[in-house]
């Protein structure tokens, strides 16, 4: 049995984009490169061929993973969270105990996760360790670097 992949509703939308572009805009370039590198002649010994059969496997393995993601998704109504406490979707300014910095994040999905965009995955230990909490609550997570006290000073969803 296949596990549901959670999802917001433009995590949803981003993925049925990627892979309409995966199915034709790269297709169509991956099977250029195909015709251009069978032009060269004996298969055999053409390296261009080969990249470009290695790319077009790649490129449908990626079609594949998306379709499976698609297939089993479950977009989550942001509407039933609750908004008293840090959930899913939701963004959380928190300062670190021992440092006194201050950073914000937004807690996604998994598949949704851009750190340069203070986007982390509910999968990951600090947004496991914030999962739930609430304002003026403590966690204290541990990562690999060791163990770190956040508090919750603030909590919005949009």
């Amino acid at each position: 049995m296949t596990e549901k992949v959670v999802v917001t509703k433009q995590g949803y939308e981003k993925m049925l984009a990627d892979l309409k572009i995966l199915k034709t805009t790269k297709r169509r370039e991956v099977a250029d490169q195909l015709e251009k590198a069978r032009a060269f002649g004996d298969l055999s010994e053409n390296a261009e061929y080969e990249t470009a059969k290695e790319a077009k496997h790649q490129l449908e393995i990626r079609i594949g993973e998306l379709e499976r993601k698609v297939a089993h998704v479950r977009v989550v109504d942001m509407n039933d969270i609750p908004k008293d406490k840090a959930y899913l979707g939701a963004a959380v300014k928190v300062r670190n105990l021992d440092t006194g910095d201050v950073f914000q994040y937004i807690l996604v999905p998994q598949d949704e996760a851009d750190f340069d965009q203070g986007k982390i995955s509910v999968t990951s230990p600090v947004g496991k360790g914030l999962l739930g909490k609430a304002l003026n609550e403590e966690a204290v997570i541990q990562v690999p670097a060791g163990t770190i006290k956040l508090k919750i000073m603030e909590i919005k969803y949009e």
